[in-house]
């Protein structure tokens, strides 16, 4: 297969393209500046902000984010491409992410994993193409006593074998919470993925 050459002479993106993130938005990522002794500390917060609004870190994300902080695009681009949870690309409406850690792979983790892919017909940051699942790894989520466990969403679900993934992927309910999720980082209603949040269902034993 023959490597695709790159125009750098090409901007990513595009002059004149139109913004992708609101007004509304970027006035929420401003409203963290105060408390970080750095516009670049607050990157972080940012980018989950810009992700939540846009449902995506992509280029065109990236740059809007870095003009606001006064940063360098790259410096953007490699923390957004360093952390596993910003996405570059669509997400689908609920997120897998599944612990690979050392506990958990002991405890059948690889099995719960071939039982995902099979169930979704998808692999690690894929996307069935209904938009309604994608599909990740993570090194541990810090619930070791639980293994295997994974997330959908801010939901956990611990001491997950392969044999009940088929019913988990079908519980409409399976990224509901016990209480209602941190809005710290969501962003305005304008973007209209608040809706994501909900409340209610229990943790998968």
């Amino acid at each position: 297969m023959a490597w695709q050459a790159i125009d750098r002479s090409r901007p990513a993106v595009p002059e004149g393209a139109p913004p992708v993130l609101s007004e509304a938005v970027k006035e929420k990522i401003r409203a963290f500046f105060d408390r970080y002794p750095t516009r670049q500390a607050a990157l972080l917060p940012a980018l989950r902000i810009a992700q939540e609004a846009a449902g995506c870190v992509s280029l065109e994300v990236m740059k809007e984010v870095a003009e606001l902080l006064g940063l360098a695009p790259s410096q953007v681009m490699d923390t957004a491409s360093f952390y596993t949870h910003f996405w570059p690309h669509a997400r689908g409406r609920k997120v897998i992410v599944l612990c690979r850690s050392l506990s958990c792979e002991l405890m059948g983790g690889r099995a719960v994993a071939d039982a995902v892919r099979r169930e979704l017909g998808i692999d690690e940051h894929e996307t069935t193409p209904d938009g309604q699942y994608s599909f990740m790894t993570e090194e541990c989520l810090g619930a070791c006593e639980h293994g295997p466990c994974m997330l959908i969403n801010e939901r956990l679900h611990s001491r997950v074998s392969a044999q009940q993934v088929p019913a988990i992927l079908q519980d409409p309910d399976n990224d509901r919470l016990d209480i209602a999720p941190s809005s710290l980082y969501d962003p305005p209603d304008d973007r209209g993925r608040t809706d994501q949040a909900s409340a209610g269902g229990t943790e998968n034993r």
